[in-house]
């Protein structure tokens, strides 16, 4: 069964940094292109980074030189880098991942916890 897995999350003090990961197993498809989120209980999830199967990729303002969304083809794997977090940074972070076969043709991440405290 195709499964993804996101990790990486914690509790880090403002100013610093956590990379999230979000790896797919058990299949030969590989990643086309894929998305990160965000989501603070009681509100709407935000998208915050795409990148595309050429590497390409955009940011939310709030987010843009300070995050880095980088994709290993090769260990089917995508990281989000975040640096410089502040505690408006806090939020559940998902993964969602487009695959160029299927199904699953996408498949996304359980949620993952980021606290930066102040």
């Amino acid at each position: 069964q195709v499964q993804l897995v996101e990790s990486g999350g914690g509790v880090v003090q403002t100013g610093g940094s956590l990379r999230l990961s979000c790896a797919v197993s058990a299949t030969s498809a590989a990643i086309k292109s894929a998305n990160w989120y965000r989501q603070i209980p009681g509100t709407h999830r935000e998208w915050i980074t795409s990148i595309t199967s050429t590497g390409g990729t955009t940011y939310k303002d709030s987010v843009k030189d300070r995050f880095e969304f980088i994709r290993d083809d090769a260990k089917k794997t995508v990281f989000l880098q975040m640096d410089r977090l502040t505690p408006e940074d806090t939020a559940i972070y998902y993964c969602l991942v487009f695959m160029t076969e299927g199904p699953p043709y996408d498949l996304q991440g359980q949620g993952i916890q980021v606290t930066v405290s102040s």
